[in-house]
């Protein structure tokens, strides 16, 4: 039992756990009810974002809540009766964004980010998964000068403490790299460390691979049968039930639903956002994913066409899909490129999974003896899969962990 692991959540987080748990020599066995990479996971941007060292504040100036309380925006939306519920969490998320406080989070965070390409490329190597990644880069697009300005100072910054690299492109350069767009713009950031996933699902499905054939075992259960089982945990799947040692809860969004049930309730909340595929017209390419500044929304050039990806919507856990905001960007995003039809029958919609201070929750789960937690990673779940996996198996193997896991520990959230 000491050496036996269930891993709940088949998302990037809970398999990079489950891969780090097994190549560390635990039996493991990943449950879901889904396939691996169907949640969160499968609909994202497909960014490694070693430049994410700056986790989204809360906003903070009067015009910029103005225009967000207006619901009309691409890049936050909501539904007004859905609001009450989030009142608790955005109010600490707004505590937690005040600059002296956010610094130490940035702080924490980018301990995180800064080996999340190291981390991937140490799983990928060598299998096929390393296909799926592409050295590009990702650029942001500035219309306004004096947004362009303030933004590379912030650049300058992320460079000189977190060592992140970029360049810095004016109009003409940035049409040079980008030639089918359909605007001229100031200028962007071409950040160039990042890996572009060209298929999220498949590259989830890739590391599950890498952990079946180490030999470890996917079963398809319910998470929410989680139980004792003496001085472990037992959880029913369609194979019957599976006993282990340990359990390790990676269920993004749905984490809290489960560790509520022993005792713990983070203040977790979900944001959800949209995406959709869309072929291009002729000949045109696109070569890096870009993300226009006026706009609020990403795209990505993926295998199964451009990805026009949305910010985030607050509604009711449950609530039926409201895709608005993709509604309002697919106008503008066939102004900025020759968009032909869409892909997909109908949009995506996935939910991630926020914390209030904007730090993922890793650790074990308070006073519950072998059971352990990995989610709250929001916009950063793919990025910060691996990283995570690794940092919680050398902490379950009894192994100095190389990040400390001080700042993210679920203790932080109780009381």
């Amino acid at each position: 039992m000491s050496q036996s692991a269930i891993v709940l959540g088949a998302g990037m987080v809970g398999v990079s756990v489950a891969l780090h748990l097994r190549r560390r020599g635990h039996d493991v066995v990943l449950v879901d009810r889904r396939g691996p990479g169907e949640g969160a996971s499968f609909g994202n941007g497909g960014l490694i974002q070693r430049e994410a060292v700056y986790p989204h504040p809360f906003p903070r100036a009067l015009a910029e809540l103005r225009r967000i309380a207006r619901n009309r925006a691409v890049d936050v939306a909501y539904h007004p009766l859905a609001l009450p519920g989030f009142v608790s969490p955005l109010l600490r998320y707004w505590w937690h964004s005040e600059p002296g406080r956010y610094l130490q989070a940035v702080q924490a965070y980018a301990r995180l980010i800064t080996t999340c390409i190291d981390e991937h490329l140490a799983l990928a190597a060598g299998t096929e998964a390393m296909a799926l990644l592409r050295p590009t880069g990702w650029m942001r697009l500035y219309s306004r000068p004096q947004m362009l300005e303030d933004a590379l100072a912030q650049a300058e910054q992320a460079r000189r403490d977190y060592g992140v690299n970029f360049a810095a492109l004016d109009g003409k350069a940035l049409a040079a790299a980008e030639p089918h767009l359909l605007v001229e713009r100031t200028g962007a950031i071409h950040w160039t460390d990042p890996l572009a996933v060209s298929d999220p699902h498949a590259l989830t499905l890739a590391y599950a691979g890498l952990f079946t054939r180490d030999g470890g075992s996917i079963a398809v259960g319910d998470a929410m049968t989680l139980e004792r089982a003496g001085k472990g945990w037992r959880v029913r799947t369609a194979e019957g039930a599976v006993e282990a040692g340990e359990v390790v809860i990676a269920l993004g969004a749905a984490s809290a639903e489960v560790t509520r049930r022993f005792g713990y309730a983070p203040p977790l909340f979900g944001k959800r956002g949209y995406h959709m595929h869309y072929r291009l017209r002729g000949n045109a390419v696109l070569n890096h994913p870009v993300l226009d500044t006026e706009s609020g929304f990403l795209l990505a050039p993926m295998r199964a066409g451009i990805r026009l990806t949305t910010g985030a919507e607050f509604a009711r856990t449950g609530a039926a899909p409201t895709p608005v905001q993709l509604e309002r960007a697919e106008p503008v995003a066939r102004g900025l490129l020759p968009l032909a039809d869409r892909v997909d029958a109908e949009p995506w919609m996935g939910v991630r999974p926020c914390t209030p201070d904007m730090l993922p929750i890793i650790g074990r789960l308070p006073g519950q003896p072998g059971a352990w937690c990995a989610f709250g990673h929001a916009h950063q779940g793919l990025t910060l899969g691996p990283t995570t996996g690794r940092l919680l198996a050398e902490m379950m193997s009894g192994a100095v962990p190389g990040i400390s896991p001080e700042p993210y520990r679920p203790e932080r959230f109780q009381g």
